[in-house]
């Protein structure tokens, strides 16, 4: 099956799984499972970094499927913090290779990173997917898990 395809059927899932579900958390839980199993080869770690209530200029760990994430990033900071400071997803080819890197993981590889948004446009979160292997994400993944974050949280 085409990374298309594997997206097209899990993004159904994921709309049928959460139909009608409210909770942010049970909704960042369920799309980090069901992406982490869709692509069980690619996606090495799966999940969110929530926008501290109480330091809106940090991140803490939220649901996820994978090795021990990060406690607490604040924005600027690696690729996390970077997506959450200018808004704009980050692929990154070769996470070695960049100064700013926050190596969770040592295993990690490549990472893509897509900010999530509310309703009223406000950044609530990051959704982060790191690989074991170098260059694993392209537009495709951009394009469509940005589409996926919109439908799930900014609807």
């Amino acid at each position: 099956m085409s990374k298309q395809a594997t997206y097209a059927t899990v993004r159904q899932q994921i709309a049928a799984v959460l139909e009608g579900e409210t909770n942010t958390a049970a909704k960042m839980a369920t799309v980090s499972c069901l992406l982490s199993e869709a692509f069980p080869e690619t996606y090495f770690w799966t999940g969110f970094y929530v926008v501290d209530p109480s330091n809106p200029n940090e991140l803490v760990v939220g649901p996820y499927q994978g090795t021990l994430g990060c406690l607490r990033i604040a924005f600027g900071r690696g690729v996390c913090g970077t997506a959450a400071e200018t808004g704009e997803t980050q692929i990154v080819e070769d996470v070695h290779a960049i100064k700013n890197h926050i190596a969770c993981d040592s295993r990690t590889n490549s990472e893509i990173v897509v900010p999530v948004q509310d309703p009223d446009g406000n950044l609530i979160a990051v959704l982060d997917v790191d690989s074991t292997e170098l260059a694993s994400f392209d537009n495709v993944d951009k394009t469509e898990l940005e589409g996926l974050v919109a439908d799930v949280f900014a609807a």
